[in-house]
């Protein structure tokens, strides 16, 4: 009986099939193209090619006990319907197949509506819900990998832009935390229902806050600029983004600053994970600005 795991090539996709091979579990990934996950196969996993077809799903859950389902950022013009009809479809076909658990990464703000993206992701919930008696959503706040944007302004200007608050508090959390979290998750056969979990970082951070602490981390002032909804569009749209999906990212920062992005799931013990901003600084975030530079 193995785990499957519909985005082994992304951020937070790899570094969970990865815990789950050291840990010896039996794992399936699926990935339009097997080289790129070669690396896995040879440490043991199953590699399905292909994609969210129905065929492709089909071989991959027959025989699995749990799928982890993750919304690849696969903005066509029609990003909302293809999400729900491919969490639809995965779902269904899971429970043919005999699959009783998924765990399903989502994000907060996903219990809102118009939150840009993340709008996509309360409809993908359901559709796990709504065939699987077991369910656990994982909604993680602020990713500090979002960090990596901006490693040319910050090398070059010692910068950072946003359309966010930069005096409103966020959760953030790295990635390596969330991949942690589903992993322990994922390896637990005993918790039953629906569930959401939140995934908060250590602490709720403002913008301005963690311009700071970044800072603090690479030996140099960095300053937090706040700029407007139509400069931020302005921009995403320069730097090549479809104005669909740029107004998208708009509409999930005004989210943001209204508070309707702020986590449903309270702080606690369970939520709260280790990794702080300042050490992905000198982890992460560093190396990306030196070779930038």
């Amino acid at each position: 009986m193995s785990i499957v795991i519909n985005t082994p090539n992304g951020t937070i996709g790899r570094k969970l099939t990865l815990a789950l091979l050291d840990a010896g579990e039996a794992v399936t990934v699926l990935s339009r193209d097997a080289t790129r996950v070669s690396d896995l196969a040879e440490r043991g996993a199953r590699v399905i090619e292909g994609s969210f077809d129905e065929a492709t799903l089909r071989t991959a859950l027959t025989g699995a006990e749990t799928l982890f389902w993750l919304t690849p950022p696969h903005y066509v013009p029609d990003f909302m319907d293809w999400s729900r009809q491919a969490a639809q479809r995965a779902a269904q076909i899971a429970a043919e197949a005999g699959v009783v658990r998924a765990v399903v990464l989502s994000s907060v703000g996903a219990h809102s509506e118009a939150v840009g993206p993340v709008s996509a992701l309360g409809p993908v919930e359901a559709a796990f819900k709504a065939q699987l008696p077991h369910v656990t959503v994982l909604r993680p706040g602020f990713f500090m990998e979002n960090y990596l944007r901006d490693v040319g302004t910050i090398a070059t200007m010692g910068k950072i832009f946003s359309p966010a608050d930069g005096d409103r508090p966020m959760p953030m959390v790295a990635t390596a935390d969330i991949a942690r979290r589903a992993a322990q998750v994922l390896r637990d056969r005993n918790w039953q229902g629906h569930r959401v979990l939140g995934i908060h970082g250590p602490r709720n951070l403002s913008f301005r806050e963690g311009a700071q602490i970044v800072g603090q981390a690479l030996g140099r002032e960095i300053e937090y600029v706040q700029v407007s909804a139509d400069q931020a569009r302005a921009s995403m749209l320069e730097a090549g983004l479809p104005p669909h999906v740029a107004q998208m990212f708009v509409q999930m920062y005004q989210a943001m600053n209204d508070g309707r992005m702020d986590p449903a799931e309270p702080r606690d013990a369970a939520s709260t994970t280790a990794t702080e901003l300042a050490q992905f600084a000198r982890d992460v975030l560093k190396p990306a600005i030196a070779a930038a530079a």
